[in-house]
């Protein structure tokens, strides 16, 4: 009967449409080899060779000029000590300045009074030999800052130091890539990509060691920094092996 040449034709059709699509899945494999990916990771240490250290003054009043004007002159001579010391003045730079009313204790419910105001004032320094951290603290206390706070140790040239760690971070992931195609029993190829993940990364900061302003010498431990990098490399697989 005629009427059945309809469904052979749309068969016929459909399987064409499949092994079309069966060709273009197969050709687009063989544009997408097989690879390894894996992470490396190294580290190095180095010692800080630049300290940020956030050091004020504050000053209570009853009026806020009276306030504003004594804590202008304190942090005047802050200044003048820090400039002193051998500090360059592109080195140290004012972070916060303020001026605060200063209220009544309220035990009635109603509006509290102004009893005063409080001027402060803070400054941000930059030392750039690290041995010179204590002996700044020292000027800066003896000055009149009485709030320093903040302290942090950095390693300047992080990535030049890293050069060395990045080799080891690309070995330690060829080492990675070699145990996974030896469990799989594949044979490792060219190298088809490699990023690095992140900038370098310091996984521990030099801090400040905890002790009262005294005539004695701020104690300071500067540390070491140790800088990490990670590297993602993906590698072919040998074809035919």
């Amino acid at each position: 009967m005629r009427p059945m040449k309809k469904p052979v034709a749309l068969f016929a059709s459909l399987a064409a449409v499949f092994a079309a699509t069966l060709f273009a899945t197969s050709a687009l494999a063989d544009d997408f080899p097989a690879v390894i990916s894996v992470s490396g990771e190294a580290t190095v240490s180095a010692a800080p060779d630049l300290a940020h250290i956030d050091a004020g003054v504050a000053n209570d009043a009853k009026s806020a000029k009276e306030a504003s004007d004594a804590n202008n002159a304190a942090m005047g001579k802050v200044l003048l000590a820090l400039k002193g010391a051998g500090v360059a003045e592109k080195d140290y730079q004012t972070s916060r300045l303020s001026l605060q009313p200063q209220y009544a204790p309220n035990r009635s419910g109603g509006a509290s009074p102004v009893v005063g105001f409080r001027a402060s004032n803070r400054v941000t320094v930059k030392i750039r030999d690290v041995t010179k951290v204590a002996g700044i603290i020292d000027t800066l206390v003896g000055a009149g800052a009485n709030d320093i706070g903040n302290i942090s140790f950095e390693v300047t040239q992080a990535s030049k130091l890293l050069d060395g760690a990045r080799e080891q971070a690309v070995a330690d992931a060829r080492r990675k890539a070699e145990i996974y195609a030896k469990a799989t029993g594949v044979t490792l190829g060219a190298p088809l990509s490699l990023s690095e993940g992140g900038g370098p990364v310091p996984l521990l900061k030099g801090r400040m060691a905890t002790a009262p302003m005294a005539a004695t010498q701020a104690a300071v431990a500067p540390g070491e920094e140790t800088l990490s990098v990670t590297v993602n490399v993906s590698w072919a697989i040998k074809q035919g092996q």
